[in-house]
């Protein structure tokens, strides 16, 4: 960046160079920022600028600029190639726009492997995995060969739908008819989709039978999953003290494993847990959650004060969740701080950054039918999803939230990932 800086007159290579360098490493806002600088100095771009800037579009969730992007793409009559068509189709699967991807998809003239992996991960990521296996079985038959990323997003993909036959499938094909070696991912794709789908003795017989060598956290970290969804607490306890041998300074283990304990009753082992961690200085990741409006990000942190609207944000949830609650909504507590008292248990839960998020975007759109969109940089909480099931129906709208592992299409009481997250 200092040389960047240093620059008196940049070329289009260099904004390209900043701008994917970002990117690349990560820094999707400061990417979004550079193109933002290159606009206000009136520098051309070219298609890579685009590229670069898509991809940064589709990690930070930026909907409204991706959209500017293709407005400015399609009004200049550029050149569609397979690189800039790669990237409309990945900018709106990321964002949760998964039919405007597939009309770009349909649109373009050449498509390559990364093509048309993006669609497939996008119809998974939005819990569409039927039709990501037709999307696959059309790739075989017309596109190119598949690669190893491209079973990763198929695996994913029958993961979050439970699809299970299809799973087995896809997998037993990759070595026998394309040659591809699994990877880790793979694997843990494959303990991920049986342990979702309660199939944990298969998940653990899986691991044995066809994992090559120990397996890892991120295998370990699926079936722990799995063990807090269909509540065998006693594998559970069992997996997250391996993970915790495998890498005892990460907090995130730690806290698993509390989870399992609360929900099992436990609250002895609770409370040891939670004195290793404070001995060891182990704090547990941050929450957050962004919504865009009006092409500007609003970040909020459970309990989030700093927002000049805290006061109407505020008001405005309180009056959401006497709705909501009138509907039916029961706060889900069990896995929250199981020493408070019940009453105290909700008001931890009442002001999660995901809750503050959508009630700040109904606020702001009283009147409006397009989707609220959510980003959420950990995976959404049970209460929260309940809860905004509750929501898309008293409101009428529908709401978009992405997690750590996948996209939730509130509409109606009911949401996309058929409780498969």
């Amino acid at each position: 960046r200092k040389l960047f800086d240093a620059i008196r007159d940049r070329s289009v290579v260099a904004w390209n160079a900043m701008i994917s360098g970002y990117e690349q490493n990560g820094l999707a806002e400061r990417a979004i920022e550079v193109y933002k600088e290159m606009q206000a100095v009136k520098a051309v771009p070219d298609s890579m600028t685009f590229v670069a800037t898509l991809s940064a579009c589709a990690q930070a969730g930026a909907l409204d600029l991706g959209r500017e992007v293709d407005r400015r793409i399609v009004s200049e009559r550029m050149d569609i190639s397979v690189f800039l068509g790669s990237a409309l189709v990945n900018m709106y699967a990321r964002c949760g726009v998964v039919d405007k991807a597939r009309r770009w998809f349909d649109a373009l003239q050449e498509r390559n492997v990364v093509t048309w992996t993006s669609m497939i991960a996008g119809y998974g990521m939005h819990g569409h995995g039927h039709e990501a296996i037709k999307l696959f079985h059309l790739m075989r038959r017309e596109g190119p060969p598949p690669n190893h990323v491209t079973f990763v997003a198929v695996l994913s993909a029958c993961a979050h739908a439970g699809l299970v036959m299809e799973g087995r499938d896809a997998f037993a094909c990759m070595k026998r008819i394309y040659g591809l070696v699994p990877r880790i991912e793979h694997y843990c794709s494959m303990v991920d989709m049986f342990g979702r789908a309660g199939l944990l003795d298969e998940a653990m017989q899986f691991i044995s039978d066809y994992m090559p060598g120990e397996p890892g956290p991120e295998v370990w970290t699926a079936v722990l999953g799995a063990c807090k969804m269909h509540k065998n607490f006693n594998l559970g306890v069992e997996v997250a003290e391996r993970l915790i041998a495998l890498e005892p300074e990460n907090p995130s283990y730690h806290v698993l494993l509390s989870n399992i304990y609360a929900l099992s009753g436990k609250m002895h082992h609770v409370e040891k847990v939670r004195n290793t961690m404070i001995k060891r200085r182990l704090k547990k990741q941050i929450g957050f959650s962004l919504i865009e409006l009006g092409g500007t990000s609003h970040l909020f942190r459970m309990g989030e004060k700093s927002h000049p609207q805290t006061t109407e944000i505020y008001q405005y949830l309180e009056e959401l969740i006497h709705r909501i609650s009138a509907a039916g909504y029961m706060p889900e507590t069990e896995s929250v701080l199981h020493e408070l008292e019940e009453e105290e248990r909700e008001g931890a839960l009442r002001y999660h950054s995901e809750k503050l998020a959508v009630a700040y975007g109904l606020m702001m759109s009283v009147g409006s039918t397009t989707p609220i969109r959510v980003i959420k940089n950990l995976r959404i909480c049970g209460d929260c999803h309940l809860a905004i099931k509750f929501m898309s129906s008293v409101e009428n709208r529908e709401i978009v939230v992405r997690d750590k592992h996948r996209f939730h299409h509130f509409k109606d009481g009911k949401c996309s990932c058929l409780e498969y997250w």
